[in-house]
């Protein structure tokens, strides 16, 4: 697979494996081992999606990754590669899990009927009854019950246990003491009648038959694993969803004349134009080269109104071309684009483990081994007070069968899979599981200005010149600097100077001086264009009184100045005013009925962003201003160092370092690639409103794994003495091991109806 030598270090690679053949939490955990122990590999094993996350740092091949998980029994295969025309290949035929297991549980219900009736009603046993029991509960014992012996007997080859072997140890044991009682003892003479107790009753047990026990638990166990898969299908339906909503072929313009031809999506390639007519999806990324239409992108960032769109706007590809007709230029393909980044999200936060799921897959690798021990210990407890065999073979079997730890593998990631997908589809993405702690403990959100509280569509309302200067030289000037920017002020700028047609002098020497201002020489001019303080402190640049008094103006309306100087003088400013965005108000009213307390950190100055903060309800205590990305860094530690557990919400570049810093890190999906690599939680569309949402979906599906855990700890904790003590029989047992698993995964389902507050 590489041919650098076995110890030499490669640059991190993924690599996920769908593992088969798992049936619990321990069984993920076995093979989560069994692959860490290999040089350089770190593996997280999700039971739920039947994943394996690998990360390895040293070559390895794939073939050892393969052996590592055969080695414990269970089966491992590589994901499916593009074929050399850069379509999939097809997908080899699968036994539908959910499907099997139905067939299996319909014939063992059928089967499994008339043997309890005829167990618990003495009025319908006739003659020899116990032998038709025994006819029909011996097939449901033997292939009904196979998946569980199956997987018993393949873990017990490895020397390891886990949920299907007390599963299976506790229906074999209820069948064999059966087929003692009925050729060796009592039971299977004529007139035998027996009749069903809640509790176990006192005996030799000689002509005690369990066949109803036996049938019974496996037809609720396979009742509980056929409501699981099903149920785990649907749990991962919102990404199959995500992934699937891509148009499947193109029209595209090909040869000097534009020729029209239809292709497979897998075949486009950056650069290509291709049509999108109304109606149709957008194939994958692109800008338009010609049209104009409206185009809806609700499947894809939950935004409900379509945008319109016309030359030079970028388009997403999986979004709906409402209107006309458009021809659009390739930009992003295949594992590129915003859809496949969005799908590789959520995929990554649904393999990866919270905090409180390893606790669980702890509890869950010696809690197996514990009920073996605690499950002789109650049939030699039972044997030394002289209860009967029957009576301690009783209680030992309700202890097997009681205590299998399902709920406990399936509480954490089946919530993590709703929840995201959830997310997916509302336009959050969250990044891993641990970011589900860090909103609950989020007490303090320090919110960006420009882009983030504001729409961040800056334009120029004004250019002041100083005496002796022209307004097209600041505008000129000025613009030719701030073309070589990212930032939206410095975009704005730069646009409003080439509105009417002029063209932009070259520039040379430019220097970005980190959210300060610029620098380069245009023609012969030295030029420098940002901030008044920079300007002063940095090149000893006073503005004239005149201007002074124009800037103060344009700040007290929440508008922002920016100095322009060449040659050793100020020369004018250019004022530029942005919109706050109409949803930011609610946004902040929404943080603060969680319980947060909202803040604006912003590099502009401070009239400006007081008066915005005003707007959109933010103390004025709580605007910092006129910081550089550094000082946003340091605001954020040092709110945390007074105690506060900061959320950081932001767009651009010089936003990056603070979200990173932030005990939860916030980035607008239309922000830059750099803030959304930096943040948790990512929100696909600029709402700010979002943010309250992603926190409240967050703390959601915290609330329902906990939810989920103690159900499946209470279980566990209340039930084992009951068994042990004899108050349980074995048949109720297994149903109530059934309900607790089934319990768990539809409580998670209860995430899909999660819903943003009413707007």
């Amino acid at each position: 697979m590489n041919a650098d030598g076995p110890g030499t270090a490669i640059a991190a690679t993924t690599l996920d494996l769908t593992i088969g053949g798992m049936t619990c939490a321990s069984c993920a955990l076995r093979v989560e081992k069994s692959l860490n122990k290999l040089d350089g590999v770190t593996a997280t094993v999700n039971f739920a999606t039947e994943k394996a996350h690998v990360t390895y740092t040293r070559p390895v091949a794939e073939i050892d990754l393969l052996d590592a998980v055969a080695a414990t029994g269970y089966t491992a295969a590589l994901p499916l590669r593009p074929s050399p025309s850069g379509s999939s290949p097809a997908a080899a035929p699968v036994v539908d899990e959910a499907a099997a297991l139905r067939t299996r549980l319909v014939v063992s219900t059928v089967l499994t009927i008339p043997v309890v009736l005829l167990a618990m009603i003495p009025a319908l046993q006739f003659t020899y009854w116990q032998w038709a029991s025994l006819a029909l509960a011996s097939p449901v014992v033997v292939w009904g019950a196979l998946p569980f012996h199956r997987a018993a007997w393949t873990n017990a080859r490895h020397g390891a246990a886990t949920m299907d072997t007390l599963i299976s140890l506790g229906v074999g044991a209820a069948y064999l003491w059966s087929l003692w009682a009925l050729f060796l003892g009592h039971a299977g003479e004529a007139g035998i009648r027996m009749s069903f107790t809640l509790l176990p009753e006192q005996g030799s047990g000689v002509d005690e038959i369990y066949l109803e026990v036996a049938s019974a638990v496996t037809v609720f166990l396979l009742a509980g694993r056929y409501l699981e898969a099903r149920a785990k299908r649907r749990s991962g339906a919102a990404l199959a969803t995500l992934l699937d909503l891509g148009a499947k072929d193109v029209a595209v313009l090909r040869g000097p004349g534009r020729h029209e031809a239809r292709i497979a999506v897998t075949d486009l390639q950056v650069g290509d134009l291709f049509l999108v007519r109304p109606g149709e999806k957008v194939a994958t990324d692109g800008v338009i080269i010609e049209g104009a239409s409206a185009v809806d992108a609700s499947l894809l960032t939950g935004e409900p109104m379509p945008v319109e769109v016309g030359p030079g706007d970028a388009v997403v590809g999986a979004t709906l071309n409402a209107g006309g007709h458009l021809t659009v230029r390739a930009t992003r393909i295949g594992a590129d684009t915003q859809l496949a980044a969005i799908a590789a999200l959520v995929a990554d936060a649904q393999t990866g483990k919270a905090d409180v799921q390893r606790l669980a897959d702890r509890v869950s690798a010696v809690f197996v081994p514990v009920v073996l021990v605690l499950s002789l210990i109650t049939l030699g407890a039972w044997l030394a007070v002289g209860a009967g065999a029957a009576t301690a073979f009783t209680a030992a079997v309700a202890v097997l069968i009681i205590a299998c730890p399902c709920a406990l593998g399936l509480a954490t990631p089946t919530a993590l899979l709703v929840g995201t997908g959830r997310g997916a589809q509302l336009g959050i993405l969250i990044k891993g599981p641990q970011v589900l702690e860090s909103t609950r403990r989020v007490d303090t959100i320090v919110l960006d200005k420009t882009g983030t509280v504001t729409a961040g569509r800056m334009s120029v309302v004004a250019v002041h010149p100083t005496a002796g200067t022209t307004t097209s030289d600041v505008v000129g000037t000025a613009g030719a600097v701030e073309h070589l920017s990212q930032h939206p002020i410095a975009q704005a700028v730069a646009a409003y100077a080439t509105s009417d047609g002029s063209a932009l002098e070259p520039v040379t020497g430019f220097v970005d001086h980190d959210g300060r201002g610029v620098t380069g020489v245009v023609g012969t001019r030295a030029a420098a264009v940002g901030r008044r303080r920079w300007l002063a402190d940095e090149w000893a640049l006073i503005a004239p009184d005149g201007l002074a008094a124009a800037a103060e103006a344009a700040e007290s309306r929440g508008q922002t100045p920016v100095w322009v100087a060449w040659d050793g003088a100020v020369r004018g400013i250019v004022v530029v005013a942005d919109s706050v965005r109409a949803t930011s108000a609610e946004a902040i009213t929404e943080l603060r009925r969680l319980g947060l307390r909202p803040m604006l950190l912003t590099g502009d100055n401070t009239r400006a962003a007081t008066a915005v903060a005003a707007e959109v309800g933010i103390d004025p205590g709580d605007v910092m201003a006129e910081l550089l990305p550094t000082d946003k860094v340091a605001a954020v530690k040092a709110l945390q160092a007074s105690g506060a557990v900061v959320a950081m919400v932001g767009d651009g570049t010089n936003d990056a370092p603070a979200l990173a810093s932030a005990d939860l890190g916030i980035s607008l999906g239309s922000g830059t690639d750099v803030a959304i690599e930096a943040s948790d939680l990512t929100l696909v569309r600029g709402d700010l409103r979002l943010a309250a949402d992603a926190i409240r979906l967050s703390r959601a599906t915290l609330r329902t794994i906990k939810g989920n855990l103690f159900w499946a700890f209470a279980y566990n904790v209340l039930a084992l003495p009951l068994a042990a003590f004899g108050l349980l029989n074995p048949l109720i047992a297994g149903a109530a091991m059934a309900f607790s698993s089934v319990f768990v995964v539809t409580n998670s389902l209860r995430l899909r109806r999660f819903q943003p507050w009413t707007r």
